[in-house]
């Protein structure tokens, strides 16, 4: 079994942008990207990305999920990093394209396709360590994906850290590469040292996030998450469960979490703790890590409204449910 994201379609949808114009939409080959070895997004990480996906319903249409909220974002994160503006609407168009054009290898739940456009500065200049590129790149790739969960779905261990951040504050809420690539030394010590699956990022004793998702407390009816700002990613995924929570009348508070409350909430019988992310959608936490002490969330295990929410947003995905919110888009 291929890796989660390892495999991609032969074909990619491009555009460049010169330094005035936007090219037209090519479709090209995906194992290859020419670029000068001075560019931009080489040495000063000038890029930015998204997730998201495309899934076959019983009656064989292909919807993808979210796309205008993924696109929007994506374009924040490129006027956040200086890299050219881009009409909204043509990426949209990339991405429909070319979803259509591999359209009959989009995966039967609980697969998809899950699809990556990217946004990279081309300019070959390394004297502009402080000015942005005034060429670019945008691409679409395509990467045809199963069941995240094919491991096995177990309750993850998470080491909480209370002094390192994921990234610069005024960063968080750019999708881009430097954020992940900041946070993988963090990762892989609490890998080693603990068998921590993640890190949970908690500067000053704030909870934020984690190296690659958004983290929610369930207690009871409650969900709590930090408010939005600029110093973590505002996750599609995030925002789709907890719209879910709040259809099913649960209390959504979106505001400030201390480690000390959390270490708190989570001794209490039924309390739930999860990550939410596009590869996962919702994935329980099962144990935090703090100052060498193991706390279990609740009974440790996967909590029935972790299941009930993930549930809910699959069978909008998948087509099993009505999409009320209107998130699916027809390929």
């Amino acid at each position: 079994m291929s890796a989660f994201g390892s495999v991609f379609m032969p074909e990619m949808a491009i555009s460049w942008f010169d330094g005035s114009q936007w090219s037209d939409t090519d479709v090209v080959s995906s194992d290859s990207l020419q670029l000068h070895p001075g560019a931009h997004v080489l040495h000063y990480s000038s890029t930015c990305f998204e997730g998201l996906k495309a899934f076959r319903h019983e009656d064989g249409s292909v919807k993808v999920f979210r796309m205008d909220k993924n696109i929007s974002r994506l374009a924040q994160s490129s006027e956040l990093l200086a890299l050219p503006a881009f009409d909204e609407a043509v990426m949209a168009d990339m991405i429909r394209d070319i979803v259509a054009r591999f359209a009959d290898e989009v995966p039967s739940p609980p697969g998809s396709m899950y699809i990556r456009p990217t946004h990279i500065g081309t300019e070959p200049a390394i004297g502009k360590a402080a000015v942005p590129s005034l060429t670019s790149c945008l691409y679409v790739l395509l990467s045809p994906v199963g069941d995240y969960f094919t491991g096995g779905d177990k309750a993850l261990r998470l080491l909480l850290d209370d002094e390192g951040m994921r990234c610069p504050p005024h960063m968080g809420m750019v999708k881009s590469g430097g954020n992940y690539a900041g946070a993988l030394q963090p990762i892989m010590k609490a890998r080693a040292e603990f068998q921590a699956d993640q890190v949970l990022f908690c500067p000053g004793g704030d909870v934020q996030e984690t190296g690659a998702a958004n983290f929610l407390l369930i207690d009871g009816n409650e969900i709590i998450t930090k408010a939005l700002d600029s110093s973590f990613l505002h996750g599609v995924t995030r925002d789709s469960i907890l719209t879910l929570a709040r259809d099913m009348g649960m209390d959504v508070q979106e505001r400030e979490l201390s480690v000390e409350e959390l270490l708190e909430r989570s001794a209490r019988p039924g309390c739930e703790a999860a990550l939410s992310g596009t590869a996962a959608v919702l994935t329980a936490v099962g144990t935090l890590i703090y100052q060498g002490k193991e706390y279990p969330v609740g009974n440790g295990g996967i909590g029935e409204t972790t299941l009930r929410l993930r549930r809910a947003l699959n069978d909008i995905q998948w087509g099993k449910a009505d999409d009320t919110h209107g998130w699916l888009t027809s390929i």
